[in-house]
């Protein structure tokens, strides 16, 4: 049997292909296939500087010393972050680091406690 998606318009399980397209014999809907690959979710899989897999509310340690943008400080390697959130922007980590509050980080300067 074939691997073909359901119809994303009435779920039918009947679906075929027609050249680039599939089709629903049941309600006659067409749609091509490169549509269906743009429309399949894919999960972004975030890994530390070692290759652990992150999750969020997991907690990491800074493994560089890392300039904080418009300040003089500086955030010593060895600091402990706790109750990460990962976010699919510039900057993988929305977190809280005691003494400089809200932060974005990326996961090649951290580790996986």
């Amino acid at each position: 049997m074939s691997n073909l998606p359901n119809c994303p318009k009435c779920n039918s399980e009947y679906t075929y292909e027609d050249g680039s397209n599939l089709v629903c014999p049941e309600c006659a809907h067409e749609w091509s296939l490169e549509t269906e690959i743009e429309n399949s979710e894919v999960t972004k899989v975030y890994k530390d500087a070692n290759g652990n897999i992150l999750n969020d509310g997991n907690s990491v340690t800074v493994i560089k010393d890392l300039k904080v943008k418009g300040s003089s400080s500086v955030v010593k390697a060895g600091t402990k972050v706790k109750s990460i959130r990962l976010v699919d922007e510039d900057h993988d980590i929305d977190c809280k680091i005691d003494g400089f509050g809200a932060m974005k980080l990326k996961t090649e300067f951290v580790k996986k406690l």
